[in-house]
């Protein structure tokens, strides 16, 4: 039997003016007038080498050559989260799982949930229905023989399910998946749904019905910000993420975070890439843990699944819709 952190649910189904406006009023109150919300704390597990901004540099034929440091970010995350008695998703490519089994394992053992990334940090994009459907299935039958139980959550690589591609709804459904987790609400070059709804949602297609979790964002200036990790919480002010999950919990949802392994891993290696790129991979990396031991010291947090919004929606089978920023 796996241990769970006590006080946990199991994963199963059952500065300036700029910075005042985006601060919520409650932000020098008591903490504990807050509603108590558990948000998710989702982990995307892929190599350094692996992120979509170092496609044009790191060719997918090296990678194998380069020197592998997932475990480390992953092991220093899963100290961090039962330092903070948390729980959270592990959304895994398949690459890394079939190299690195043990590492995979250990994330179950601890108690989180196990999902899927695809295969090999491939874009939706990139794909076709039939190359995508091998990559969620081989993934999906990977990840369930290691750890022993189903996998029915999937993020796609730099949320690339944009409009246009929402066939990969009908293949996550008819291979087995009940919530995704890619639709990201924001206008911005290379990834993005703009118009998706903020707040987890019940889509209902042809094939049956998905849950929708989409990453974290605050609604500001007519507009929806990223706040949902990675570099926007690394280069960005910190209270930009306290702000969305505060307005999260105000309406009673839970506010979805990401971050990755090498994000905690100061030591990996620096890869000579333009000057754009570096900033948007090693930018802010000394900061990290830090900022991520004061978050999980000002909220709770649970996986996806076992924070429960998953199985409310799939039972009541509410639809969001997609019009409109919200």
């Amino acid at each position: 039997m796996r241990n769970v952190p006590s006080g946990r649910r199991t994963g199963s189904l059952d500065s300036g003016v700029a910075l005042s406006a985006v601060a919520d009023p409650g932000t020098r109150g008591d903490a504990s007038s807050e509603p108590q919300v558990e948000h998710h704390f989702t982990v995307d597990v892929e190599e350094y080498f692996q992120v979509s901004a170092f496609e044009p540099y790191v060719s997918r034929a090296d990678w194998g050559e380069l020197q592998s440091r997932v475990a480390i970010g992953v092991h220093l995350l899963l100290a961090l989260l039962q330092r903070h008695r948390a729980r959270a998703t592990f959304f895994v490519l398949g690459w890394v799982a079939e190299r690195h089994p043990e590492l995979i394992k250990a994330i179950a053992d601890a108690g989180h949930e196990i999902a899927s990334h695809g295969w090999d940090h491939c874009r939706v994009t990139d794909q076709t229905p039939d190359q995508f459907r091998s990559s969620v299935r081989k993934t999906k039958r990977v990840l369930e023989d290691l750890v022993g139980a189903p996998v029915i959550g999937f993020r796609a690589p730099s949320f690339s399910i944009v409009r246009g591609y929402e066939w990969a709804f009908d293949l996550l459904i008819e291979e087995g998946y009940c919530y995704d987790s890619s639709l990201f609400p924001i206008r911005r070059p290379g990834y993005g749904y703009p118009g998706g709804a903020r707040d987890p949602y019940a889509l209902c297609t042809r094939s049956g019905t998905l849950v929708e979790v989409p990453p974290a964002t605050l609604r500001r200036w007519g507009v929806n910000l990223p706040a949902a990790g990675g570099a926007y919480f690394r280069l960005l002010p910190y209270v930009l993420a306290r702000t969305a999950l505060r307005d999260s919990a105000r309406r009673g949802v839970p506010g979805t975070f990401y971050v990755h392994p090498w994000e905690v891993d100061l030591d990996q290696p620096r890869l000579p890439v333009s000057w754009s790129a570096r900033v948007r991979h090693y930018g802010g990396l000394r900061g990290t843990m830090a900022r991520l031991e004061r978050l999980l010291a000002e909220f709770r947090f649970n996986s996806v699944c076992g924070a429960g919004a998953v199985a409310r929606l799939l039972s009541q089978r509410h639809v969001a819709p997609q019009q409109g920023d919200r």
